[in-house]
């Protein structure tokens, strides 16, 4: 019995044991099978290009609002009524046309009153000239002549009777009144050529003045009077497009107030402010472009003026772009982008703007596929940038794959392919969904 245990003993121990290291070898199996391989190097789809050479332009491009190249906000000089208007809002006008008359009867009047007045003047004028003025001075001179007989007639009397008075022919009282006579025509004679004189310097020339003054005042005031009505005929002082009319015929014009405004759309200026050193690159006739909502193309312009001093405001300078408008497509007021090219170089080397990378301390560089498949990091030096082109002056030749798109937060050494965008963005879930697993 005790042998027959002992055998039972071993024999179960041999079941036993062989089970155990069934159990051992299928768990050393489960680990095995539950490691994975090494997983090889990523690899990320990137756009790649080589450099292009071309031509390559610099553009300044600011924002700018579309005015009129002339305008003229009339004003009336005189507050009165309108009594018609002859344009409306939209109508082509020529310069000198008439647009509206203002109520002007009063100061109708007024002026034929001042042209009778001046007409009066005109021959108060002709008379002293022509008959008061020289009446006067014939009497002046035929008065001078009568006192002149006068005084050699008893200049005569006296020196005969002196000769009688020697011979004792007269007695003394005769030849004293003689003498009398002599000195009140010697008298006589004095006032006339004192007169006459006066009437042929001073009093002539001051008739004349006189009857000039008068004349010339009566001149004035029918002028003011035919200006005034004149300010009730409202006339446009430039040829262009009528685009303010705010009242209507019967509302009084105030003085000073804008009563219709024109403007000369057919060619427009689109105004815009950059900064001097901007500007230093420009000089008047460079070509531009202005870019208009809802203009499918650019309007081309061009440099007609750069203001020669900066604006106290914002130390920037005015710019003007002229842009032509003869079809009228064009509308004051609308912003725009405008858009002027400045250097341009016929035969240089470009990549897009995608492709370069600008660190921290302003340094530029670029990516490029290497020989072996990595992407590789190179610094160049950039000239022109237009829009997405930018000119390389060194750094890449002309062989050099660079890298355009992809290449943000691209490490160097990384293997790389080329592919398009819609790869790489599918690659890059795929490589976030293997993370998350």
């Amino acid at each position: 019995m005790r042998r027959g245990v002992e055998r039972q003993g071993l024999m179960g121990g041999r079941r036993w044991r062989p089970a155990a290291a069934v159990v051992v070898g299928l768990g050393l199996m489960a680990m095995a099978g539950c490691k994975k391989e090494a997983a090889p190097a990523p690899e990320v789809t990137v756009q790649a290009e080589h450099p292009e050479q071309g031509m390559i332009a610099e553009h300044i491009v600011a924002d700018a609002v579309l005015t009129p190249l002339a305008q003229a906000a009339i004003e009336p000089k005189i507050t009165a009524p309108v009594s018609k208007f002859l344009v409306q809002r939209g109508d082509k006008v020529q310069k000198g046309e008439l647009l509206a008359v203002l109520e002007n009867r009063d100061l109708t009047a007024a002026a034929m009153d001042n042209k009778g007045s001046y007409e009066a003047a005109q021959a108060a004028y002709a008379t002293a000239t022509k008959a008061q003025v020289p009446e006067d001075v014939q009497k002046a001179e035929l008065d001078y002549a009568q006192a002149k007989a006068n005084l050699d007639l008893n200049q005569s009397i006296v020196n005969s009777r002196k000769q009688l008075f020697k011979e004792g022919a007269i007695p003394g009282r005769d030849l004293d009144t003689a003498l009398a006579a002599l000195v009140q025509a010697q008298a006589a004679y004095d006032g006339a050529a004192k007169h006459l004189e006066s009437m042929q310097k001073v009093s002539r020339e001051a008739a004349l003045k006189a009857a000039q003054g008068q004349l010339t005042s009566a001149e004035g005031k029918l002028k003011a009077a035919e200006a005034q009505v004149s300010y009730t005929e409202i006339r446009s002082p430039i040829k262009g497009v009528v685009t303010d009319r705010p009242l209507f015929a019967g509302e009084t014009a105030a003085a000073g107030a804008p009563l219709i405004t024109v403007m000369d759309t057919s060619v427009l200026i689109a105004k815009t402010h950059l900064g001097q050193s901007v500007v230093q690159l420009m000089k008047v006739g460079d070509k531009a472009t202005v870019s208009v909502p809802g203009v499918d193309r650019p309007v081309a312009a061009t440099v007609s003026l750069i203001s020669p001093a900066l604006d106290p405001g914002s130390t920037t300078v005015e710019v003007w772009l002229k842009i032509d408008n003869k079809a009228g497509t064009l509308k004051v007021g609308t912003p725009v982008k405008a858009s002027v090219t400045g250097r341009t170089v016929a035969q240089a080397w470009k990549v897009p703007a995608a492709a370069i990378l600008t660190a921290q301390d302003g340094s530029k560089s670029v990516m490029v596929i290497g020989p072996d498949g990595t992407a590789q990091r190179k610094a160049v030096t950039v000239g022109i940038v237009d829009g997405d082109e930018v000119q390389v002056l060194s750094g890449v030749a002309p062989g050099d794959m660079v890298i355009t798109g992809g290449a943000y937060g691209l490490d160097t050494g990384t293997k790389v392919k080329v592919g398009p965008a819609e790869d790489a963005d599918a690659g890059a879930k795929g490589s976030d969904r293997g993370g998350d697993d």
